[in-house]
């Protein structure tokens, strides 16, 4: 049994399972998909409407490039304008465009939904074209996130009875099974994929309390089916409800969220959650709910919501817990009781994959942890040290070389270890800092940029002109945290320095034109210069960084300042897709290369 927690060694029967279904997809990228050989749909949501005008440019971007499979019906789907509705809510509205669309033949249709609204603002190289279409070390041409989905579920379409598998853009799942075994999601009410995890990641996943499987477990996947699902719970509720199993020797091989130096056996696990599958009466019952409601005013959790009402344990009890959710409003409790009502008796059935691991990359701390030379997810996926560019300093010492995705790296460059560069130029004899992330800049000659940095260009339209900004701050800075009021902001951290000492060195003062919302943070902070061109902005943010690294004045008074915030609004998609294809077609006059070194 391996074990699905945040890391562990590498995985030799995943790596061979993962790579045989990539080679399936690339056999599929590009040809138009006969009956029931591919999703009849798959479903991408977003945040709002200028989020889904930028997914369905990028996805018009790539069927224009045969870059996925062809013949499939591609959506992108917005949130409604106002309140937050969650992934649970991103879903109901999800199920009412495609009743909106196609009207009862969805009903036959195998669909993938994939939620991916938000601003990602714990991994903001994300923020501005999704994370769905975030870029991997992988393929050719470069996979992002959304070819990873497709090639990872390439087996479950000719499996799946009509029905929606849900899933989230930032995580991955693998597993591997026999050859003659296949995942099938074919039972009636909802299916979920179940990982072996120890209890620490339990408390941060939803957890599975099955029923006895009334013979000994053995194999690498089994049908079970769930008394109770929870959701995020601790310790003591784990034990109390009867989720924990105990395994004796032999030990998993490696512990999925884990320090590979850890000890050799194990007891105590649970089975956690990842993606699950509804068939197509739960969707329509859902849908039905939906449309009876109205318009949602409140946050509804996907997998709290709907799971937690599911199998013949569940009780009313966790719609009042509110522990989890970012904002208690007043109809939520109301809005929870009406949904375990409607799914109530409803059964949730389980494939408990014992091979099998889940990742996450929603944060700076996970993307350059996974990205790595020594992470497991690298060697499981046979993510590349250089992938689809040029380095003229690339080196055989892996471990010493950094992550470089459709990139030029001009001669005297380096990159320190652990460091992320993607789309991005840079130019003769520049240095980045370990464990640092550039992404979509341009770096001229003779520039250094300080280890455990964060750079991220955006191209933006600012009253009709073409300009740009560029994200710089520490990769550890919190850009969610918020605060009160300004007197309050002395308790902000940027890039390891209070930020009223960094507004001193950047001479700005203290103001309420300082931030672009109420919400007084990072994220809103007024602090990133707009220039004429990409390079002039990366220099000027470069400065901005400096000076808080180094102590300098760096005074800001002279520039257009805009927050992270603001620089998504103003962002300009076509631009940046433009600097990306310039990019590729330099690498490709340049001959570019893809390192075979994993």
């Amino acid at each position: 049994m391996v074990m699905a927690t945040a890391e562990a060694g590498p995985d030799m029967a995943l790596y061979e399972d993962t790579q045989r279904k990539l080679r399936k997809f690339e056999r599929l990228r590009g040809r138009v998909m006969e009956e029931g050989e591919f999703w009849d749909a798959v479903v991408i949501t977003a945040a709002d409407e200028k989020q889904e005008r930028a997914y369905k440019q990028q996805l018009s971007r790539k069927l224009q490039r045969k870059e996925l499979p062809l013949g499939v019906r591609y959506h992108v789907f917005a949130d409604p304008a106002g309140a937050k509705i969650g992934n649970g809510g991103s879903t109901l509205c999800a199920l009412q465009c495609l009743e909106e669309i196609y009207g009862d033949r969805w009903n036959s249709f195998t669909i993938l939904l994939i939620h991916s609204g938000g601003y990602s603002q714990r991994l903001p190289n994300a923020s501005a074209l999704g994370k769905i279409f975030m870029a991997l070390p992988l393929g050719c041409p470069i996979y992002q996130m959304l070819e990873l989905k497709l090639a990872m579920y390439v087996d479950f379409p000719s499996h799946m009875s009509p029905g929606i598998l849900v899933t989230c853009a930032d995580d991955i799942e693998l597993y591997s099974v026999p050859d003659d075994t296949p995942l099938r999601f074919d039972k009636p009410g909802f299916t979920a994929l179940a990982h072996p995890s120890d209890l620490a990641v339990g408390t941060t996943h939803g957890v599975f309390v099955l029923k006895p499987s009334g013979g000994s477990e053995g194999g690498d996947l089994e049908y079970r089916t769930c008394h109770r699902f929870l959701h995020k719970p601790s310790v003591g509720e784990m034990y109390r409800s009867g989720a924990v199993g105990t395994k004796g020797t032999p030990s998993p091989k490696n512990l999925a969220a884990g320090d590979p130096s850890a000890p050799t056996s194990y007891s105590d696990f649970v089975y956690t959650d990842s993606l699950f599958y509804m068939d197509h009466n739960s969707a329509r019952k859902l849908l039905a709910f939906y449309q009876h409601l109205g318009p949602l005013t409140c946050e509804i959790d996907a997998y709290g919501d709907f799971l937690q009402a599911l199998g013949p344990g569940a009780t009313v009890e966790y719609t009042r817990n509110t522990a989890n959710v970012t904002r208690e409003e007043s109809p939520l409790v109301r809005v929870r009781e009406d949904i375990f009502r409607l799914l109530r008796g409803t059964p949730l059935h389980v494939v408990a994959l014992h091979k099998s691991k889940f990742y996450h990359l929603g944060t700076s701390h996970e993307y350059l942890q996974h990205f790595s030379a020594e992470s497991a997810l690298r060697f499981e996926l046979g993510l590349l040290s250089i992938a689809g560019s040029v380095f003229a300093g690339a080196s055989g010492g892996a471990r010493e070389t950094p992550c470089i995705i459709q990139s030029i790296i001009e001669p005297g460059s380096r990159g320190g270890p652990g460091a992320v560069v993607e789309y991005s130029w840079l130019g003769p004899d520049v240095a980045i800092g370990a464990n640092s992330i550039v992404s979509g800049c341009h770096v001229p000659a003779r520039t250094a940029l300080p280890p455990n940095s964060f750079l991220c260009a955006l191209s933006l339209k600012v009253k009709g002109r073409s300009m740009y900004a560029t994200m710089a701050y520490g990769v550890e800075d919190d850009l969610k945290r918020k605060v009160r009021a300004l007197p309050d902001i002395h308790s902000l951290r940027f890039s390891g320095r209070g930020f009223l000492d960094c507004l001193d060195l950047w001479g700005l003062e203290v103001t309420g034109d300082l931030f672009s919302s109420s919400d007084l943070g990072l994220w809103t902070a007024r602090i990133f210069p707009v220039c004429p061109t990409l390079r002039d902005s990366v220099m000027a943010s470069l400065g901005l960084l400096g000076a808080v690294r180094s102590l300098s004045p760096f005074h800001l008074s002279g520039y257009q300042l805009l927050s992270i915030e603001e620089m998504l609004l103003y962002k300009d998609v076509e631009d940046m897709m433009r600097w990306r294809e310039h990019i590729s077609q330099e690498i490709r006059l340049l001959g570019g290369q893809a390192d075979e070194s994993k």
